[in-house]
């Protein structure tokens, strides 16, 4: 293990043992090692620092993985479309729920995804996954994009048109939060797309869908 992961998982082992019992550590704080650490890193190609980021992930641990994801984004101007078989890779072999999907999708991987619109397609497959937490993520990873208005070549009704019967409410709520982000963007297209969809999409993306509109649309939009 390198010497910088060994000090991370160290540093890590600290933190845990200064939160009181039943809770964990705050993610502003990991966020901040994280920092630090990365300024420690003395080769700071996009190789090496992926390569930590794995030994990282191979800890397996909650902690160790915002590191890995926040040095991955931080090699952001480095990412090419090669950089997706690596992500993907990380995404289907350490990601282990919805926590890890968000901040993996909001950050590094969405970047990647806006730096690359052409990989729309790829992430479209990812809706047909067993895990529910890549057919989440085929959603999430469309937010960075969307808050940015910078989303020429990526279609969220394509997604949200593939997950609107998911059963599970982890990725209703994903799609639906990918919809909420967009109606702040193109609020008529979304209100449109509700009203066409109403009587298919489950309530739990419904609701998390129009949570940015006022007050009487709102009403109306759940009036139907």
């Amino acid at each position: 293990m390198d010497q910088i992961v060994e000090e991370a998982v160290r540093k890590i082992q600290e933190l845990n043992q200064q939160v009181p019992e039943g809770k964990h550590i705050v993610t502003g704080d990991i966020r901040k090692l994280s920092a630090k650490l990365f300024r420690q890193i003395t080769k700071r190609d996009i190789a090496t620092v992926f390569s930590l980021c794995e030994d990282l992930l191979e800890q397996h641990d909650w902690a160790l993985g915002v590191i890995a994801f926040d040095w991955a984004y931080r090699m952001k101007k480095e990412y090419s479309e090669s950089t997706y078989d690596i992500f993907y890779h990380w995404l289907k072999r350490y990601v282990r729920g919805w926590g890890d999907c968000d901040d993996f999708c909001t950050h590094a991987f969405g970047e990647l995804l806006r730096q690359y619109p052409s990989l729309f397609p790829k992430i479209t497959e990812w809706t047909k996954d067993g895990d529910f937490w890549v057919r989440r993520a085929s959603a999430v990873i469309l937010i960075p994009s969307i808050l940015r208005d910078d989303y020429e070549g990526l279609s969220p009704f394509i997604i949200s048109d593939a997950l609107m019967s998911d059963e599970h409410d982890l990725v209703q709520k994903g799609y639906g939060w990918m919809l909420k982000s967009l109606s702040q963007i193109d609020m008529l297209s979304v209100k449109n797309y509700l009203i066409a969809n109403h009587g298919n999409m489950p309530r739990t993306a419904y609701r998390y869908a129009l949570e940015k509109f006022d007050k009487k649309a709102r009403d109306e939009l759940m009036s139907l």
